[in-house]
């Protein structure tokens, strides 16, 4: 069963399908052919046998309407030795059916399952040989410029992820909010789903740095995805607030109240709950 972290770096490259094109040439050095278009097609690739083949994406390059590349994007974070016997198989059933060039993508988060990847495939035909195209974490560009954020968010999502032990580190988070700041009320989804998959994959100290800088202030950042943040994390702050003080003063809070406390987004009653925290007697007075 594919991870909510796998799925969300599918989308990545469903949302921006020339994303997969832009990393093989400009990171990685592979040469494509000229196209004018970039898109996803069925990643359905099971040919005349009955057993099912899905690679997690595939995108086609075209130029004047015919298919000039097509691009298996997989992303694995860890062995899976089936990979070995599958990926041959989607190669082969897509380039008969597009009647053009293939490339596997692997996107890997890890060094070493990178390295296990990249390892060669040998079909047994002589000469017959897959050598995959792995994009792991020290290959993905470092992107701390705003403005080339704005124009590939994706990129500065896999930037985030990938650079978080980097020293511009902060920049490389700032970078991040402004690109998925400029996506917008109506992109607002996808926004949220990028910062959601970059949490997820960050370790403590970076987490906290990133969620510093989206709540640090509004006047930087004025969309409704920034805004939930700021006034999300003023909210979990005065829920704190209020359990440390009930807390600290010996009164015992049942789950309910807890949940009811730390539910809560209405920051003016928040406010009231912390005031009248430090002269309650019960949780009931808090309420009252």
């Amino acid at each position: 069963m594919p991870s909510s972290r796998h799925q969300a770096l599918i989308e990545i490259f469903k949302h921006r399908p020339s994303l997969a094109a832009e990393l093989l040439t400009e990171a990685l050095g592979h040469h494509l052919p000229a196209y004018d278009d970039a898109s996803v097609v069925s990643a359905d690739l099971t040919d005349l046998t009955p057993t099912e083949f899905r690679a997690d994406a595939v995108i086609t390059l075209t130029d004047a309407g015919s298919s000039v590349s097509a691009i298996v994007v997989e992303v694995q974070l860890r062995r899976d030795a089936d990979k070995l016997w599958t990926w041959p198989v989607y190669l082969a059933t897509l380039r008969a059916r597009h009647r053009c060039p293939t490339v596997l993508l692997v996107v890997c988060v890890e060094t070493g399952v990178a390295a296990w990847c990249a390892a060669p495939i040998d079909l047994g035909h002589p000469g017959w040989t897959l050598r995959p195209v792995v994009l792991g974490p020290e290959r993905v560009p470092v992107v701390t410029d705003a403005e080339h954020a704005e124009r590939a968010p994706e990129l500065a999502v896999l930037s985030a992820m990938a650079h978080v032990r980097h020293p511009d580190w902060t920049k490389v988070a700032d970078a991040l909010i402004r690109a998925l700041d400029a996506l917008g009320t109506v992109q607002l989804a996808r926004a949220n789903d990028y910062t959601d998959v970059v949490l997820a994959a960050l370790p403590a100290a970076a987490r906290a740095t990133l969620e510093a800088i989206m709540t640090a202030s509004t006047r930087e950042y004025q969309s409704d995805f920034a805004r939930r943040y700021y006034f999300q994390g003023r909210a979990v702050g005065e829920a704190s607030a209020v359990l440390a003080v009930l807390d600290a003063r010996g009164i015992k809070v049942p789950d309910e109240a807890r949940e009811r406390i730390t539910n809560s987004t209405d920051l003016e009653q928040l406010d009231a709950w912390v005031r009248r925290a430090a002269t309650a007697t019960s949780v009931d007075e808090l309420f009252a």
